[in-house]
């Protein structure tokens, strides 16, 4: 699980752009997954043939896609449910396709956005590195006698391998909580309803999962479909946790004959304006169309919302620089005032 191969946002929008096309000119998705192992490469072929073997079984797409293991992020799989059993695979192509490509996008402005202060923070990481070399220059030169301006006790060459030590276990360490986040490994559930109270942050990850699950429900209840089975698509389809766990209480009371925008008021985890939204939706018998205004209304706020969340990252990679940068300036002044007294009371 932890090393299994997993396709990047660059080749789900790329993938989904096919399909979407392939799907709407009314190829057979056997020919059109054939297609996709030829050109697959090689780590990711043997998981992409499985596909094409369920398929040519007879198997739907959804169900082949979670024998994949990892290879599709849940999101994918998900929403490739709710197409087929809504019969909107064309659409809901076209919609992973513009959301994986915005996604790659926003990578990218992210790493413009922490890329001068990353620089920073690997210029201060050097200049620390040097200068713990360069004390055991000096304290040799001073009859062996160790001067450690940086107060870490790290001096010399010995100093610097520590140092060097220290910086790579930590390094891996992010990586690996990183990869193991990413591969389900580490739950971040108790982080992703923590984070949704954060100011500024839980604003744009509602906006976020508010737009699939109003795209969501859009796509659901276009066919004749349980609102028994539409809720836990929905509420999955978020792709956050401060609202699919409520899936086993709102589908209770949907069971016991209320409308949905009762039921997720119940949660008190929806903001107001989209329960609102629904409420008069049911009411009036157009949830479909409702749900697609909605759906896109809440794709531009997203959109702004996510570009929120790459400033507000970037600014606090700068955080992060600027306090390393503090930090040795007080290390530093404290020995130069130490040193200014001792010669004084000398």
């Amino acid at each position: 699980m932890f090393f299994s191969p997993r396709l990047s946002a660059k080749t789900l929008g790329e993938l989904s752009h096919r399909l979407a096309v392939e799907t709407e000119s009314g190829i057979d998705i056997r020919r059109t997954w054939k297609r996709e192992v030829a050109s697959a490469p090689r780590r990711t072929r043997g998981e992409i043939e499985a596909v094409s073997r369920a398929i040519d079984r007879g198997d739907s797409l959804s169900a082949a896609l979670a024998g994949t293991g990892e290879l599709f992020p849940p999101l994918f799989r998900q929403i490739v449910g709710v197409g087929e059993k809504t019969g909107t695979l064309g659409r809901v192509f076209h919609h992973l396709s513009k959301h994986y490509r915005r996604q790659v996008q926003l990578q990218q402005m992210f790493l413009w956005a922490i890329a001068w202060p990353m620089i920073e923070l690997v210029l201060a990481i050097i200049v620390i590195g040097a200068l713990i070399w360069m004390l055991g220059i000096v304290a040799q030169r001073n009859n062996g006698t160790p001067i450690d301006i940086l107060g870490f006790g790290l001096i010399g060459t010995r100093g610097l391998l520590i140092y060097i030590g220290l910086l790579t276990v930590a390094g891996l360490g992010v990586a690996g909580l990183v990869v193991a986040a990413k591969r389900g490994v580490l739950s971040l559930k108790p982080l992703q309803r923590a984070m949704m109270h954060v100011y500024g942050v839980g604003q744009s990850l509602e906006k976020l999962a508010l737009a699939r699950l109003s795209w969501a429900l859009h796509l659901a209840m276009n066919v004749e479909m349980d609102l028994r089975q539409v809720v836990p698509l929905a509420l999955q389809a978020t792709g956050s946790e401060h609202y699919a766990q409520h899936t086993e209480q709102v589908v209770k009371i949907v069971a016991a004959g209320h409308p949905l925008y009762k039921a997720l008021a119940a949660t008190r985890a929806f903001p107001a304006d989209f329960i609102d939204a629904l409420e008069v939706a049911e009411e009036s018998g157009a949830v479909v169309e409702s749900m697609e205004r909605l759906s896109q209304r809440y794709e531009e706020e997203a959109e702004t919302a996510l570009k929120l969340l790459t400033t507000i990252a970037g600014v606090a990679v700068t955080l992060l620089v600027m306090g390393v940068i503090v930090l040795m300036i007080f290390r530093l002044a404290g020995f130069y005032l130490g040193t200014i007294n001792d010669a004084l009371q000398g």
